[in-house]
């Protein structure tokens, strides 16, 4: 079955891939002449999702999935949350996003946080969604430079290493991302069968 994943994320379509392995074909955006700003207006990390999902497959026509990630961290109210890639301002950095975070958690004792993320697919016109989430807590400051986002400061809990620390096969098996793909990749083998 081939599926092609809304993202122009390049990390994210790496993660992706690496967890579906040889079971599916994944084509992104680019190999299907996708170039389009893809809107994300929605209130929640389900919608978002949903919305991108329906795009490609409206637009396109192809069986599809996106996803939606967001970083909720209690001290702060739960934000970013669902604004998580653009927490600095609409042309922010990765970096910037890091920056702000820690600046606003400088001060806080509790450093509890969740990254959750949202999966909607749909296939056959019908649309599916699957959620993982990890909990964990941020960091005083920045450790190690693998992974992407906010995987310098987010250390999942059990462990005293952040995301940016861990090789990605060994991140790959305890992120939020890829807790949702595994029931995602779950649900495709049992309809494929």
């Amino acid at each position: 079955m081939t599926l092609v994943f809304a993202t122009n994320n390049a990390h994210k379509l790496q993660e992706i891939t690496a967890m579906v392995g040889n079971s599916f074909i994944i084509k992104s955006l680019r190999d299907i002449n996708c170039f389009d700003e893809i809107p994300e207006t929605g209130d929640t990390l389900e919608e978002n999702a949903l919305q991108k999902a329906r795009y490609i497959y409206e637009k396109y026509a192809y069986n599809c999935f996106a996803d939606d990630t967001g970083l909720e961290i209690e001290a702060l109210g739960g934000a970013p949350g669902v604004y998580t890639a653009r927490f600095a301002g609409e042309a922010c950095t990765a970096e910037d996003n890091v920056q702000k975070t820690l600046s606003l958690m400088q001060d806080k004792e509790n450093r509890y946080a969740m990254f959750r993320t949202v999966i909607a697919c749909i296939i056959g016109g019908k649309e599916y969604v699957f959620e993982g989430a990890v909990q964990g807590t941020i960091a005083t400051k920045t450790m190690g430079s693998k992974g992407f986002g906010y995987d310098p400061i987010f250390i999942p809990e059990g462990y005293a290493e952040s995301f940016a620390q861990m090789p990605m096969n060994e991140k790959n098996t305890i992120s939020h991302r890829a807790r949702a793909c595994e029931k995602f990749l779950k649900f495709l083998k049992e309809i494929r069968e």
